[in-house]
């Protein structure tokens, strides 16, 4: 009769072959991976013209010439633009969130018909109603402020519809026992939650606000549609004019980084205060 072990002959001569580990499979699953993707960018690296690139992304008399307007009026208007479509739409959300919280029918509908409908239309129309729309339907009438006033109005139409949800969120997330502590020392529920309820809530969603506040930066490009004059000119218009007059990208990329200049530092600390306040909570 054969013997089981005949037909194995590993374990007939009483070796057995070693497992990996999981840290193990781990570790030659990341080498591999690694691998691959410094072969994919060498083999990009090799084939890429740099010649041409730098010709055409990277001419250093072209990016000299747009300092120091770049940073004094192109990068100046745009935080101005940014900051104030910013507060205004934080106004104009927190209002709407208050609706969407209240007991009133009503006003429960309209600020929800307003969040469904801001937030599914593209910017980019909100701009062009802004721009165009508003003087045809309401003529002779001037937004004020000129351009930041048109720009403010359009950022906070369309940020207002975020930031609601993201202050209801915020409002629903403050314990329910602050509320009745507030009404337990004779505080009306108008006066509880303007001083006690939205502070709190304000400390919770400052992470998702800085990063409304990164979105803002870059839709504030959109102003080119509102047709502005030179010195009201943003990043982006402020490059791609003066690529087409050179006829090159270069400062289109220029406007890129310093848009990176502004957002990156922001992504980071809206990053690290999600960190901080998911160890408070945890």
């Amino acid at each position: 009769m054969t013997s089981r072990l005949a037909d194995a002959p590993g374990e007939a001569a009483g070796v057995r072959r070693p497992r990996l580990t999981r840290r193990q499979r781990r570790r030659i699953s990341l080498g591999i991976q690694y691998t691959v993707f410094v072969a994919v960018v060498a083999t990009l690296a090799a084939l890429a013209d740099w010649h041409t690139l730098r010709q055409n992304f990277a001419r250093g008399e072209i990016a000299r010439e747009m300092f120091p307007d770049v940073l004094t009026v192109a990068l100046k208007n745009t935080v101005i633009y940014t900051l104030t479509g910013f507060a205004a739409g934080l106004v104009l959300g927190v209002l709407i969130a208050l609706m969407r919280l209240s007991s009133v029918p009503p006003y429960r509908w309209v600020a929800m018909a307003y969040v469904e409908i801001f937030r599914g239309l593209p910017a980019l129309l909100i701009f062009i109603f802004v721009g165009v729309g508003v003087p045809l339907a309401f003529p002779g009438t001037t937004i004020p402020g000129g351009t930041v006033g048109k720009v403010a109005l359009a950022l906070a139409l369309v940020s207002a519809a975020y930031m609601a949800e993201t202050v209801r969120a915020g409002i629903q997330a403050v314990p329910r026992g602050q509320r009745e502590a507030a009404r337990s020392l004779g505080m009306s529920s108008s006066r509880a939650m303007i001083s006690i309820i939205i502070p709190q809530a304000f400390r919770i969603i400052i992470p998702p606000l800085t990063n409304e506040l990164v979105l803002l930066f870059k839709d504030s490009s959109l102003v080119l549609f509102l047709g502005v004059q030179l010195e009201e000119r943003e990043l982006t218009k402020f490059g791609r004019d003066l690529a087409s007059t050179k006829a090159n990208i270069t400062p289109i990329l220029i406007a890129g980084l310093c848009y990176l200049v502004i957002t990156v530092p922001l992504s980071y600390l809206a990053r690290r205060l999600e960190g901080r306040n998911a160890k408070a909570n945890a």
